[in-house]
């Protein structure tokens, strides 16, 4: 019923693998080439920083504290709501030669002078570098450790080729999902680093559905060349593909406009990795595979005869 294209027309997806492989190849290159020049735009997370929060007597509007702040030379606060609303958490990179304390005061001052009624000082906090490296050491561990693991867990379930295609594919959307927020220098922070890991985990799951349906056409449509059997299980899997990131992509780009400020590095992270995750698990995973010479027999389980079993069972 939610069938959107007929499997019964075949579109011929790997006719233009070589123009992806191009594509793919430009966009790694200048992903690769944007990080080791201009690297990431850490944020407080990692760079560290200064934490202040604020009382407020009136529940707080958060544009106008911003405003604010900007008018006061403070235009890269990072302003949210802390607990309830007449509490507001104000983030601040380091700024050299001036101590954190001062900083506080001086936020203070700049709230106290415009229209926002009593406003009383919480806590002020720093938030030393070391943290940050630490945070930025684990979260690259965990994206290479999730990567192994997925390259043995597709290794068992299906066949090393499409191992080998299908964490090359992750590589490939990770690589160029960081090139863009290298390229554009867009904030990297923690929420950035789960965004990664979700796009890993929905790159990995398209992946794995296309796969599973190209083994079982294998080993149903044995007169099919390789490269067929691609095209059709793609074809199969299409309606899926659409209906599933449509939604998320849907979800994302109303968090996007509606999210606020603090939400936006998520869902951009989140919508590239849909769109490139897409793209990879059809010009990747399953072309890479093709290419490392994936045939019928590899998706053929090993018929292991048992002991005796050649023996006549009357005797």
């Amino acid at each position: 019923m939610l069938e959107l294209i007929k499997s019964k027309h075949t579109i011929s997806f790997m006719k233009y693998s070589k123009p992806a492989t191009w594509l793919s190849m430009l966009l790694l290159v200048i992903s690769l080439g944007s990080l080791s020049i201009n690297w990431l735009n850490w944020g407080l997370d990692f760079t560290g920083g200064t934490l202040i929060e604020v009382g407020f007597e009136q529940p707080a509007n958060l544009t106008e504290v911003r405003e604010t702040l900007t008018a006061a030379n403070f235009s890269d606060a990072v302003v949210q709501h802390f607990g309830t609303s007449h509490e507001v958490m104000v983030r601040l990179a380091p700024r050299e030669g001036v101590k954190g304390q001062v900083i506080g005061n001086q936020i203070l001052d700049a709230l106290t002078a415009a229209d926002f009624g009593n406003v009383d000082m919480r806590r002020i906090e720093f938030v030393g570098p070391n943290v940050g490296a630490e945070l930025a050491e684990n979260g690259g561990i965990a994206i290479i450790i999730a990567l192994i693991c997925i390259m043995l867990y597709v290794s068992m379930r299906f066949e090393w080729r499409l191992a080998t295609g299908s964490v090359l594919a992750l590589a490939h959307d990770i690589i160029i999902t960081l090139g863009v927020f290298s390229l554009f220098q867009i904030e990297f922070d923690l929420t950035v680093l789960a965004a990664l890991l979700a796009v890993v985990g929905y790159s990995l799951n398209d992946t794995i559905v296309v796969f599973d349906r190209i083994r079982e056409n294998f080993r149903s449509m044995p007169n099919l060349t390789p490269e067929e059997i691609v095209d059709k299980s793609l074809t199969q899997t299409l309606s899926r593909t659409i209906i599933t990131s449509g939604t998320t992509i849907f979800v994302l780009v109303s968090l996007f406009v509606v999210g606020g400020e603090l939400i936006h590095g998520f869902a951009t992270a989140l919508l590239i990795g849909i769109f490139v995750g897409t793209y990879s698990s059809i010009y990747v995973a399953s072309a890479l595979a093709i290419r490392l010479g994936v045939e019928r027999e590899h998706m053929i389980p090993e018929v292991i005869e048992k002991e005796g079993a050649d023996q006549d069972p009357l005797m």
